[in-house]
């Protein structure tokens, strides 16, 4: 009895936990891509010396962390065979992008560091 209603607990929170956590990627997406944008602008036109390569690549890995941590909760909803293997598919090319965008961050670093002395 407990576990069911347990059950139906999750069943009805979790949907709103992962929209939650999809829209906090997004908006770090956006708020990434648009303060980037900026800096961009303020990079070409007046001359600054923003490193918005860092801040997209980074804001981008943040975003990254937030859409894996939906995907993981999606696994507690999970019915059939064909939904995991469609799910697992999903986290693996995150995972996958996740770790490109943070070998591009540190290739970054290591230039600018290199690039100092």
């Amino acid at each position: 009895m407990t576990d069911n209603i347990l059950q139906n607990a999750i069943e009805l929170i979790l949907p709103y936990v992962i929209a939650a956590l999809e829209f906090m990627g997004i908006f770090v997406v956006s708020w990434s891509g648009i303060k980037s944008f900026f800096g961009y602008i303020q990079n070409s036109f007046f001359g600054k010396k923003l490193d918005i390569k860092f801040d997209l690549a980074n804001g981008l890995a943040t975003a990254l962390e937030f859409k894996m941590a939906a995907e993981i909760l999606k696994t507690v909803l999970i019915r059939e065979m064909s939904e995991l293997l469609i799910l697992g598919a999903v986290i693996l090319l995150r995972a996958i992008l996740s770790v490109l965008i943070h070998f591009e961050i540190n290739s970054h670093k290591k230039e600018i560091k290199d690039n100092e002395t």
